[in-house]
């Protein structure tokens, strides 16, 4: 660690003609005079103008930079000519980095640092960057003596500095848009690398490096792979939870799937399982977030473990963080009931303090995971009623797409379709063609039909955008299209706009959502009940594009008849086999779906008979699957004893 002392520092900014400085804190460059400068020199000595941070020595007291024992607490000193320390000007380290956390911009730091004559290399490391993270357009920022000075220093005495210090400065100067070509970041980056091949490197220092290279060089720079060569032989075992986390992002942005550092993620994972519990809400969503990125799908213990521990950070998380957790369990299909319930408690009071992207992503997740929240869907509803023109387009589409699919409208409903149509008409235009489909379908299926926009969904030249490059559609794309498509022939007669054109209506299929196992146990009963298999048939396509699960045909008196007959056929019983995974997750409602081919097999005329799991999974054998069914498909025995 070294000291660093501003004493004496006077800057004269009309002798400093040749300086070039970032425009990030000076707003451009600075040209020499036309005229001679006082003393006579038109010109300014080569010595003063080559590097990016030389200014006017003469002008100035020398800086002083001593060598400090790692770890010796550092006053910050009112008098650092004479060596003497006034009592009330004694400051710690620690008691300097809390002011400057409180420092809310640029202009604040320069200020305090103003009224510091000495500090360490760490400490003014900190303040760099504190005000590469505070630093938005700020113009406090410019023309900075305090800030000059720093530079200089580090400039020119970075032997002197400690690998934190060295490495912790040359990071702020990089987010400060400090010109990658100027002596500053040159004489910085070799000092860095001189440590590295002496080995002088800590885990968390070669982390550091790592970042800041990637920032200035990308991954193609030739130091990173030393860096990462040295990581490897580093002993894991004894890195502590921030190095871990360091070894994660270095890793993440560094190596894209981590196949080559395999060996190497292996062990920061099993390290980071036996500290999984001791995580900060940061450090657990930053090494979440690595896992996705390096697609650690193998690190089953690891990810459960993280994800176990992350309920009881669901109030602390930040909107970033938070979203960062949410896409891992995404990614790893992973679900936890106590993390729902933690989400309940705390997203509907803390809504309208969140970002958008926060609430689309908790939204997506409750979507993709088929978790009806009544408390999270009815919050959203409401800050979309009065608040829908912060969000994308996006972030519109996927906090509405989740009432469609799971089949629930809010309280707030009226209000909330309202405002949607209003989006509409107002931002057509910017949504994209699938995703406005996808909004639309949504709507449909919890029936709010989208009449008013129909005609330009049916258009030509809307269907050729959702085409694309690839001049073809998926079953997905088409199968939501026949669905609009039935929805207005079947449930809007009113409406008299274009029709969908043949060649793009499909058949639905049936896909995931059946349960075969459960399929074929009633298939069994009925036999049971039936007698022969004559009587019904599975997986029926039928002339109205969706497939029932079962078929039975009767005629006028009620006696069942051959499913290949097509004769006096007098009612069609459509029998909806609903495995788990047509109803939300942990409940018996039904996804919206499976809810609307439901209505609109009873529009085209089917008598559609529900067997839901809930109700036949206790049944264990032939006689009380046909007895139950006998009930439910023939409730007043037509022509049966049951």
């Amino acid at each position: 660690m070294a000291l660093i002392s501003l004493r004496g520092w006077r800057f004269c900014a009309s002798r400093c003609a040749g300086m070039t400085l970032s425009k990030s804190f000076m707003g451009g460059q600075r040209k020499a005079p036309r005229g001679g400068s006082p003393g006579g020199s038109t010109r300014m000595p080569r010595a003063r103008v080559k590097c990016q941070y030389v200014l006017c020595r003469n002008s100035h007291v020398p800086v002083r930079i001593q060598s400090v024992p790692a770890g010796e607490t550092v006053p910050l000193c009112g008098d650092a000519g004479n060596g003497r320390v006034p009592d009330d000007r004694w400051m710690d380290e620690q008691v300097f980095f809390g002011k400057l956390k409180g420092l809310d911009t640029s202009r604040e730091v320069f200020e305090f640092l103003s009224s510091v004559e000495m500090m360490s290399d760490t400490m003014a490391s900190a303040a760099l960057q504190r005000i590469s993270e505070v630093e938005v357009d700020d113009r406090g920022l410019k023309d900075s003596d305090v800030f000059r000075a720093l530079c200089f220093q580090f400039e020119y005495e970075s032997s002197k500095l400690s690998n934190t210090g060295l490495l912790s400065a040359l990071q702020a100067l990089i987010k400060l848009r400090v010109d990658p070509r100027g002596s500053l970041i040159a004489k910085l980056l070799s000092e860095g690398q001189e440590r590295l091949g002496k080995g002088q490197l800590t885990t968390q220092n070669l982390c550091d490096f790592g970042e800041a290279l990637l920032e200035l060089e990308g991954p193609a720079s030739v130091i990173l792979e030393q860096i990462l060569s040295h990581l490897q032989e580093k002993d894991i075992a004894k890195c502590g939870p921030s190095e871990l986390v360091a070894v994660y992002r270095m890793l993440q942005r560094s190596a894209g799937e981590g196949k080559q550092y395999q060996d190497l993620l292996n062990r920061v994972n099993h390290v980071t399982l036996s500290v999984a519990s001791q995580l900060s809400p940061r450090f657990l969503s930053t090494v979440l977030n690595s896992l996705v990125v390096l697609r650690q799908t193998q690190a089953v213990s690891l990810v459960i473990a993280l994800c176990k521990h992350s309920v009881k950070h669901v109030p602390y998380f930040t909107d970033h963080e938070l979203v960062s957790v949410l896409e891992a369990f995404l990614y790893f299909g992973h679900r936890q009931q106590v993390f729902t319930e933690a989400l309940e408690m705390h997203i509907p009071k803390s809504l309208r303090a969140m970002r958008p992207e926060a609430i689309s992503t908790v939204m997506k997740y409750c979507c993709q995971k088929r978790i009806l929240s009544k408390p999270i869907l009815d919050a959203v509803a409401e800050v979309l009623s009065s608040g829908a023109d912060g969000f994308t387009t996006e972030q519109i589409a996927e906090c509405l797409m989740p009432f469609g699919t799971l089949n629930y409208l809010p309280p707030s409903a009226p209000l909330l379709f309202g405002k949607l149509e209003g989006v509409l008409r107002t931002r057509f235009g910017q949504f994209r063609p699938h995703t406005l489909l996808n909004l639309l379908h949504s709507c449909v299926l919890v029936q709010r039909y989208p009449v008013n926009f129909l005609a330009k969904i049916f258009n030509p030249y809307f269907l050729q955008q959702l085409q694309g490059k690839g001049h073809y559609f998926c079953l997905f794309v088409t199968s939501q299209l026949t669905q609009l498509f039935l929805t207005a022939t079947l449930e809007c007669p009113f409406y008299e706009g274009p029709k969908l054109l043949p060649k793009y209506q499909v058949k639905f299929q049936p896909g995931s959502s059946l349960d075969v196992h459960l399929l074929n146990r009633v298939k069994t009963g009925l036999l049971y009940l039936l007698k022969k298999r004559i009587y019904f048939a599975s997986e029926v396509s039928t002339p109205y594009f969706y497939t029932v699960d079962i078929e039975i045909k009767l005629d006028e008196e009620g006696f069942v008849l051959p499913a290949a007959q097509c004769e006096e056929v007098h009612r069609r019983l459509a029998l909806c086999i609903d495995g788990q995974n047509r109803f939300c997750i942990n409940s018996h409602h039904l996804l919206g779906e499976e809810a609307i081919k439901q209505r609109h097999l009873k529009l085209l005329g089917y008598e559609v008979v529900q067997i839901p799991f809930f109700e036949i999974e206790t049944l264990n054998n032939c006689r009380k699957m046909a007895k139950y069914l006998c009930k439910k498909i023939f409730p007043h025995a037509y022509g049966l004893r049951c």
